[in-house]
């Protein structure tokens, strides 16, 4: 998603650009676009009817809320029978070993009765493990882009369920001349119009592409706007300005 930014950041860039073959308008400004830092597809891990889906497109939602649930039924039934199993292994084994050190079994049964017990204890384990994936919180607070489930659905693991965004955590992208960097460093303040409102914020950068690109000229440069304003959304696009920069 971030390389899909940065190409079409490069394209509008150059058309607005004119002559210009580095990116830079006229006035020297760069084109921009804001981006989440943490864009993510919640999928399911496992296979099971969806039994709550409270959140719609659009909606936000605080860190550790709950995204889904689903029926797990089944899976907790099963899950009852592994530890059932995995108790009477472990007492099967605490018993074999005092026969052991009685000498009235070999090693043979007290190595199999403890393979037994590792088993079942694996097995409850496992059964523990997918049971708590039977719901999934949220990772990050944010709001959800796409809805792509449906409240009592049957899915199958791996079906992708909501695409969530960490909206308080936008990143300005954008292509910078490389002849900039010798004034640029990470700290830098700049300043970014916002098409969208029609409003402008003072930024600094974050970080400085790793590559040059040889044909171009330019380098990758991450910024973040002052204070995460409640307004900004990803997707807006705008103007860089830095001072002393043409």
């Amino acid at each position: 998603m971030i390389a899909t930014t940065l190409m079409s950041l490069s394209m509008a860039a150059a058309a607005a650009a004119g002559d210009s073959d580095d990116g830079a308008d006229a006035a020297g400004r760069i084109r921009t676009q804001l981006v989440a830092q943490n864009d993510v597809t919640i999928s399911s891990e496992v296979a099971a009817k969806i039994a709550r889906l409270p959140l719609k497109e659009g909606d936000a939602f605080a860190k550790g809320d709950l995204l889904v649930a689903f029926d797990c039924g089944l899976y907790q039934a099963q899950q009852r029978k592994a530890e059932a199993t995995a108790a009477a292994a472990a007492r099967e084994l605490a018993v074999t070993r005092k026969l052991a050190g009685l000498r009235s079994v070999g090693e043979l049964e007290a190595a199999q009765a403890e393979a037994r017990a590792k088993e079942a204890a694996a097995d409850a384990a496992y059964m523990r493990t997918t049971v708590g994936k039977c719901s999934i919180r949220a990772p990050f607070a944010g709001r959800v882009a796409k809805r792509e489930a449906a409240p009592f659905e049957y899915v199958a693991a791996g079906k992708p369920l909501l695409e969530i965004l960490d909206t308080g955590a936008l990143e300005v992208k954008l292509i910078v001349p490389s002849r900039w960097l010798a004034g640029l460093k990470p700290g830098a303040r700049f300043t970014v119009h916002v098409d969208d409102l029609d409003r402008d914020y003072p930024a600094q950068v974050v970080r400085i592409g790793a590559r040059i690109d040889p044909v171009s000229q330019t380098v990758n440069l991450s910024g973040r706007i002052d204070g995460a304003p409640a307004e900004l959304l990803p997707g807006m696009s705008g103007w860089a300005s830095f001072p002393n920069q043409r």
